[in-house]
């Protein structure tokens, strides 16, 4: 589940997250750690214009500190960053912020990467907007040689060259962290596809992710990856375990926790190896129960 509290979104944040702080944080991820969760997810924003802040609000937590933060909390569930824009920093800057969250984590890192789309975020601090795609695709590859096991990683490319330059701590992970990309254009599901662990989709209707998931298929036949592990998630609709005494909204799954275990198993048949679930609250008690009554009496359903 991406976390509550740390993005603060018109879209999708509840009311009672604007007065929760790290309280509310703690007790989430606990929760979701011993709900047996695969993972929590925190996004990143540097800094969000004007223009964008009734929309998108301004608070974003870091993902590299809230999920370091958590890390010491829990003991099992995975960090994932969903997703951290690393076109924003050279390789080698963001290779040592997840390396050491990997390594004080005990190798519980996923790394998510996005290309990012807000302009002056990207033009404050001084990288390439128009180029972002390219950019990625290039800061994928380096983070794959700099997140290795080798102390002085090496890697030659158009814009970042590096050698001869060490980093400890490695990662705890071998060969290295998983590196899901994230996105859901068509250029993004490409740099999925052949250069990514696994693709983390950005919105995409239910009915659309079969289309999606058969494209990267293909693609990865074609780069001769078939046969190579890859993860295909989705974000499902929000979810509320029950039948709820308030307005969830029209698009939020509801019902009974067999009925709902047969809607999320419906990703399975499309090719789906993970989904990623958000539950409507009206409050961090609310949110919790949800989370143990979706550990308890659904998720047990969900692999029969």
């Amino acid at each position: 589940m991406q976390l509550p509290v740390q993005s603060q979104s018109a879209i999708y944040a509840e009311p009672w997250e604007a007065e929760a702080g790290a309280e509310e944080l703690l007790a989430v991820a606990r929760a979701a750690d011993e709900g047996g969760f695969a993972y929590l997810a925190c996004c990143e924003h540097v800094a969000i214009p004007r223009r964008l802040a009734k929309a998108m609000s301004t608070v974003w937590y870091d993902p590299v500190a809230t999920l370091g933060f958590l890390a010491a909390a829990t003991s099992r569930v995975r960090l994932l960053s969903h997703v951290a824009v690393v076109g924003l920093r050279h390789p080698l800057a963001s290779a040592k912020q997840y390396a050491t969250l990997d390594h004080l984590s005990g190798g519980r890192l996923i790394l998510g990467v996005g290309a990012g789309h807000v302009r002056e975020e990207f033009e404050v601090l001084g990288a390439d907007f128009e180029g972002r795609g390219a950019v990625l695709d290039e800061t994928v590859e380096a983070l794959k040689a700099a997140l290795g096991e080798e102390e002085y990683p090496v890697f030659e490319g158009e814009r970042f060259s590096f050698s001869g330059l060490g980093q400890r701590p490695r990662p705890a992970q071998s060969p290295r962290p998983p590196l899901w990309v994230g996105g859901s254009s068509a250029p993004a599901v490409r740099r999925a596809a052949l250069r990514g662990d696994g693709w983390l989709p950005q919105g995409d209707p239910r009915d659309g992710l079969p289309a999606q998931i058969e494209r990267i298929g293909r693609l990865r036949e074609e780069a001769g990856l078939a046969g190579e592990p890859f993860t295909v998630g989705a974000i499902t609709e929000p979810l509320y375990v029950g039948e709820p005494a308030w307005d969830v909204g029209h698009r939020t799954l509801t019902g009974t926790p067999e009925a709902l275990a047969k809607s999320l198993r419906a990703y399975a048949g499309m090719g789906v190896h993970q989904i990623q679930i958000r539950f409507r609250s009206r409050s961090v008690t609310e949110l919790l129960d949800q989370i143990a009554a979706f550990a308890r009496d659904v998720a047990p359903r969900l692999n029969p």
